[in-house]
């Protein structure tokens, strides 16, 4: 079961359309595609194990570029488009790739990667040239579209923020797949959310997000239809349900919140009965939002909480939420465990650090201290969240370790961002967390207290704040900056962040 059983039973059949545009792929194109690419990827001496790296905005070819990477059994790292130069090229030359494809529309990134990552063996570009790069239509137009002779299974290798304030690849170790066995994540959504060869799943954020990427690969797997956006708006998500008669989707909570405040009369505009299902993850969601959109839709709101690592899945129905307001469901993959910080499990409705009875281990690539914190001496994992479990055994989310900040879906750990005012010559110190937001949930806030003789002035925020963005990615830099005399700080120099992310959210009635 994969994109080459469905080119040969229903090669038609669309397999990705763009929301936008409406360009199509069938499944026989999408096959034949991926086929030329794994056999591009074995003419280069590349083989099962090996790492290609690919920076790629949402388009029509992102699919037959994933898939080719699975076909050909290689560890794909799918890196934001919107990183700096600096960014990528870390990840890049951190995951080990070997191949780097990127396209027109992220050449300058491409572009200014290639004297930076010298262990790239080949680069190429799709949709136009791009300096140092060869032409991506041409390399696999020369290739066969007959499958591989032997065809085991790739696996994403995606980037997740750590506290160190470089970004980690996640290692999930699966070993002796084949492309024909389904995926984790394939397994997951055909149990628990309804996923067949009837299913038409609107993608409508980046494609180098996990779960984007994953349920993509898990519609195709089935035999049904991505319908991909170019980039999120709320009319235009209502748009492509009614127009492409989606009956799946995942968003995160500020898509709903965005929805939410739509008009009345563009809201009532467009036919979304065709809907069966919506998944939603990747941040809390308000209480008050999440009745509305079952009010809205149905009783089809799923919702989940796991991470990149995969080392645990929490999942809710809509009748299982409305029974336990705020959960974010029970842990269905082994057991899950609340742990306090003397090491013991915390009794129940006590807060306490989330750990997992893992049935799929993972490592941070090249951090094995990184992989270490995550671990008990008895083997269960934790991404770092704080929760609690009432009696039926439903998972709260209830506060977060290291203050990641989550800010429209978007995981944002603040010592980036830290690190890099520490050096400016006008701040003596600074602390980056996350306040409440009534769109993305969070935003990032920066407080600085400045060097002696400097004023905190509103064009030294803004001088900030362009300081920022010239070295990260906008996501993870400050919307606002504050200042202060003097930071919190213990004689031993540790900074009690708590206190000041507390008098931002004191007002807002909720800590996470």
């Amino acid at each position: 079961m994969h994109p080459g059983t469905h080119a040969a039973d229903t090669p038609d059949h669309p397999a990705m359309i763009m929301a936008g545009s409406g360009e199509t792929l069938t499944f026989a194109e999408l096959d034949d595609r991926a086929n030329r690419l794994a056999n591009l990827f074995r003419s280069l001496g590349l083989g099962p194990g090996d790492h290609v790296a690919l920076c790629v905005e949402n388009q029509v070819r992102f699919m037959e570029l994933a898939w080719g990477c699975h076909y050909a059994g290689l560890i794909y790292t799918f890196a934001s488009t919107r990183l700096t130069a600096e960014e990528l090229a870390y990840i890049v030359d951190d995951c080990g790739a070997r191949v780097m494809i990127c396209t027109a529309a992220t050449g300058d990134l491409g572009a200014g990667i290639v004297d930076d990552t010298p262990n790239v063996e080949h680069r190429f570009a799709l949709d136009g040239p791009v300096p140092g790069h060869e032409s991506y239509e041409e390399a696999i137009a020369a290739q066969s579209a007959e499958p591989l002779a032997e065809r085991p299974a790739g696996n994403d290798m995606l980037y997740s923020s750590g506290t160190t304030g470089r970004p980690k690849g996640v290692e999930v170790q699966v070993s002796g797949k084949t492309i024909d066995e389904p995926t984790a994540v394939t397994t997951l959504a055909m149990m628990l959310l309804g996923f067949d060869a009837d299913t038409v799943y609107l993608s409508p954020a980046p494609m180098y997000h996990a779960a984007p990427l994953r349920f993509s690969m898990a519609a195709n797997y089935v035999g049904g239809t991505v319908v991909m956006m170019e980039k999120f708006t709320p009319e235009g998500a209502l748009e492509a349900i009614e127009r492409y008669r989606v009956n799946a989707c995942q968003m995160v909570p500020t898509m709903f919140l965005r929805l939410l405040k739509l008009p009345d009369e563009v809201r009532q505009r467009y036919d979304v009965s065709s809907m069966k299902m919506i998944a939603h993850a990747a941040a809390p969601c308000p209480v008050p939002a999440k009745q509305a959109m079952i009010d809205w839709f149905g009783p089809i709101i799923h919702e989940y909480y796991a991470g990149t690592e995969g080392n645990g899945f929490v999942y809710c129905n809509s009748e299982q939420w409305l029974a336990h307001p705020g959960t974010v469901g029970q842990s269905i993959l082994g057991p899950m465990h609340i742990v306090g910080d003397d090491g013991e499990e915390v009794p129940v409705g006590e807060s306490g650090t989330i750990y997992f009875e893992s049935p799929t281990p993972f490592t941070y690539h090249n951090d094995p201290e990184k992989t270490a914190a995550s671990r008990l001496p008895n083997g269960w994992s934790t991404l770092g969240d704080i929760g609690r479990v009432d009696e039926d055994g439903f998972l709260y989310l209830t506060d977060r370790q290291a203050y990641m900040i989550i800010t429209g879906g978007v995981n944002v750990y603040p010592q980036e961002a830290e690190n890099l005012l520490a050096v400016h010559p006008a701040v003596a110190d600074v602390a980056v967390f996350g306040v409440p937001d009534d769109d993305f949930g969070e935003a990032v806030k920066a407080v600085v207290e400045t060097v002696d003789g400097v004023d905190g002035t509103p064009e030294l925020a803004a001088e900030l704040i362009a300081y920022c963005r010239d070295h990260l990615a906008d996501v993870k830099c400050p919307r606002t900056i504050d200042f202060r005399e003097e930071l919190p700080r213990h004689a031993t120099g540790k900074l009690y962040k708590r206190l000041l992310k507390d008098e931002y959210w004191e007002a807002a009635g909720r800590s996470i």
